[in-house]
């Protein structure tokens, strides 16, 4: 089969397609034809060496895929042969034509999903559905969602409106704002600008919830639009850093900081499964911004870290 090789951290171009053996589902694992990998930001940085995970190359990288089970390990479900699925792959191998998962990890996609929108959904919508969840959000909040036409920002805007908040969407460039508008934002601001923070003032006064996912100075000037009981939860660090706000000034200020609290394999898998229920009865939409086919997967990362990109990055694999 054909899979994506990383012998060697380095840019985009370390990453080669070559011939690879196909795998084999031992035990309680199924095989699947992948149709569809996901392409994160993380898988980026694992690639450059800065990952958030020890890793050591040669390895296929690779986290969600989807595809059909074809076969089945001893122990698993004989069910399954013929599925539709989507599953995470414990970091490595789905940037290929093959992979092998754990049949507890797999996750039926329901018929009125398609394939690529369900490896969209598969991390982006679990996280997304895990935020709002923590953030408790309650009709009427005023919700701050950065880098919100990115994979989780562009579903976060969409479970908040959905649970009645009132949407502020940041994002950098008209495009961006553009869709997030689409998506259900009540107001678009450019966070490029130094003024964006009075921008949010002017429209909405303070915001109650702000959804980070980019760190840094920028989150900085999103929690300083809190105020008490406010509640800022951070998902991602675009800018490079964590958003680093002292605990004593978010206790001063009555803010209480957090992230997703992620839970067990079980509830993780929960997670991603209610946001393909979404899907189905067409209340959540992934953007999938970019597709390329798994011979330019280089293309693909470098994309990503090009900023350039909006939505969900997919390799089309066969």
């Amino acid at each position: 089969m054909r899979a994506v090789w990383l012998h060697e951290f380095g840019g985009p171009e370390v990453l080669a397609v070559d011939g690879a053996p196909d795998p084999e589902p031992d035990g309680d694992q199924v095989l699947i034809e992948v149709e569809y990998a996901g392409v994160t930001f993380v898988e980026t940085q694992v690639r450059a060496g800065r990952g958030p995970f020890p890793v050591r190359p040669p390895l296929v990288p690779g986290n969600g895929v989807g595809g059909v089970v074809t076969r089945v390990g001893a122990g698993a479900d004989r069910r399954l042969v013929g599925k539709r699925v989507v599953s995470s792959l414990n970091g490595s191998g789905g940037y290929a034509e093959r992979a092998v998962a754990d049949a507890a990890a797999v996750i039926e996609v329901p018929p009125e999903v398609g394939l690529d929108t369900a490896v969209a959904l598969l991390a982006d919508g679990r996280t997304a559905t895990m935020l709002v969840r923590d953030a408790g959000l309650r009709a009427g909040d005023r919700v701050l969602v950065e880098a919100a036409a990115g994979g989780v920002g562009s579903l976060l805007v969409q479970l908040a409106r959905n649970a009645g908040a009132r949407v502020v969407a940041a994002a950098g460039g008209e495009h961006k704002l553009e869709l997030a508008a689409e998506l259900g934002a009540e107001v678009v601001v450019d966070y490029r600008k130094p003024d964006w923070p009075g921008a949010v003032r002017d429209a909405i006064g303070g915001v109650d919830v702000v959804f980070d996912g980019v760190g840094g100075d920028l989150a900085r000037a999103a929690f300083d639009l809190l105020g008490a009981g406010g509640r800022m939860l951070s998902f991602g660090l675009a800018s490079g850093e964590w958003a680093a706000i002292p605990e004593d000034l978010a206790a001063e200020r009555g803010v209480t900081l957090g992230g997703g609290r992620g839970g067990t394999p079980a509830e993780l898998r929960e997670l991603a499964a209610s946001a393909l229920a979404e899907a189905a009865a067409g209340r959540l939409r992934p953007v999938i911004g970019q597709r390329f086919p798994l011979a330019r997967v280089a293309d693909a990362h470098a994309a990503i870290e090009s900023r350039a990109t909006v939505g969900k990055t997919l390799l089309e694999v066969r």
